[in-house]
């Protein structure tokens, strides 16, 4: 998973740029919105928009952006917008899962396509790579929310299924439908979580070198410059040499 890992901090380190922050925020305030649309406008009575509503402060998003996607459901918008999952393969055969949220299918669809054919990379059916991938709840702590075992112990009282812990931090893994009380639960004892979301967990992992990895960087930044794409993961793998020259 370390490859996973490390992308998670490229993603983190690019955030901070004010460009790719303001497009992140659009985002999040599309999933608030779809959210309270679909369930209750109070985060306490709907898990999903209370997940997406946490994941908007992880990235600290000013509560009223938040407010005001909430109140945009209750005005009638976001009701037209559909989920659609992309599958395919970039370069060196890397899998690759897009998640979308569009009010035109049609024209999403060709954005995704186009954007694997120019990038090296082809779009499969659905199905195609998701084989490869486990849906999971993902909450990740910073280092000094505790040492290894007090945080093992945290997550397995929480109903956790597995952790993962480093000089980065810990990574706290449940079953996605677990997710809303795993987090309710660790938030009880270890305190606010830096991040807590649905995730794509990779089961098998594709070997990257520095040249692949330059590509499968450049087609991840295409797909995420789409504002109907909410979301990409891929499952590379690539050694610490080839991370530190990118």
């Amino acid at each position: 998973m370390a490859g996973h890992s490390k992308w998670a901090n490229i993603q983190h380190r690019k955030g901070r740029q004010d460009a790719v922050r303001a497009k992140l925020f659009s985002k999040l305030s599309k999933e608030i919105t779809v959210a309270a649309k679909m369930g209750d406008p109070d985060p306490d009575k709907n898990p999903r928009l209370r997940l997406a509503v946490k994941e908007a402060k992880s990235q600290s998003m000013p509560k009223d952006n938040i407010d005001r996607a909430i109140k945009k459901s209750q005005a009638g918008d976001g009701d037209d917008y559909e989920e659609i999952r992309y599958e395919g393969y970039g370069p060196n055969g890397v899998a690759v899962i897009v998640e979308a949220m569009t009010d035109n299918r049609n024209r999403t669809a060709s954005t995704v396509r186009s954007t694997f054919t120019k990038n090296g990379g082809n779009l499969g059916e659905t199905g195609s790579v998701g084989f490869m991938f486990d849906r999971k709840g993902e909450v990740s702590y910073p280092a000094d929310a505790g040492d290894a075992d007090s945080v093992m112990m945290a997550a397995i009282e929480a109903g956790a299924e597995d952790v993962e812990s480093s000089e980065d931090g810990h990574v706290i893994w449940c079953a996605d439908t677990d997710l809303n009380d795993v987090a309710t639960a660790l938030e009880a004892s270890l305190g606010e979580s830096e991040s807590t979301k649905l995730v794509w967990r990779p089961t098998t992992t594709t070997e990257m070198d520095l040249e692949g990895m330059q590509k499968l960087m450049r087609l991840i930044d295409a797909l995420e410059d789409d504002d109907d794409v909410q979301r990409v993961t891929t499952n590379f793998e690539a050694s610490d040499e080839v991370m530190s020259q990118l």
